[in-house]
């Protein structure tokens, strides 16, 4: 999963960085709202945190354009602001929830996994997919009850396809919500990890569908656009 932070603070956005990094996200950061209003409307992101106090532009016009542009990714406002008048504001141009500065991180870590695991359609904090479970607050997956032993990388790549089961992920959504912007973007270390996971979820979990990416099923079901 990939997270935009847009936050002035450089001590708080690395502290905010590194919660994420540290519960399986892979981040960027802008330091004004500019900056962030263009990466959020250019790059693919599967949350954003935002802050209202920012130099260049607003957070709240940021969250506007974004809006005004069609662009539904998840956004969580943080402000030192606890006004109600400055969390109405925040709901109205588009936020999908609020914390009010000072938080603990991990406050924040969880709301942004919240947001990312409700846009994905899924109610509760644990996913299933077959044999396959994912505790999306603890980043952990396991296989018939068997934590998986699994790199950061492929826990990224799983706990994505089990978010979107049933679905076909090409290999260039899989890279947009895998690596940061400042990253190459390598197929083919997605073609080898993808070769290495299947050893671990079991045969028949996850199908390569020829020129259009890849499925991971959910048992008893076949994906969208299955022949």
């Amino acid at each position: 999963m990939r997270c935009l932070i847009v936050e002035d603070d450089p001590a708080l956005s690395a502290q905010l960085a590194g919660a994420m990094q540290d519960a399986g996200f892979v981040t960027d950061c802008a330091s004004d709202g500019e900056e962030g209003e263009y990466l959020g409307a250019t790059e693919t992101y599967d949350v954003a945190v935002l802050d209202l106090g920012l130099p260049a532009m607003p957070g709240i016009e940021v969250l506007e354009r974004w809006r005004a542009a069609g662009i539904t990714m998840p956004v969580l406002i943080l402000t030192a602001r606890g006004e109600w008048a400055d969390k109405v504001a925040g709901f109205r141009a588009g936020a999908d929830d609020y914390a009010v500065k000072p938080f603990r991180l991990e406050e924040v870590v969880i709301r942004a996994q919240t947001l990312v695991r409700r846009a994905a359609g899924h109610a509760q904090s644990v996913i299933s997919a077959g044999a396959l479970r994912l505790d999306s607050q603890l980043s952990v997956i396991t296989r018939d009850g068997v934590a998986l032993k699994l790199t950061a990388f492929e826990n990224r790549i799983l706990s994505y396809m089990i978010h979107h089961k049933n679905r076909i992920i090409s290999r260039t959504e899989l890279a947009e919500h895998l690596y940061d912007a400042n990253a190459d973007r390598d197929f083919k270390s997605i073609e080898v990890v993808i070769g290495r996971l299947r050893k671990k979820v079991g045969d028949g979990v996850i199908e390569t569908r020829r020129g259009e990416g890849y499925v991971l099923r959910d048992a008893g079901r076949r994906a969208a656009g299955a022949a």
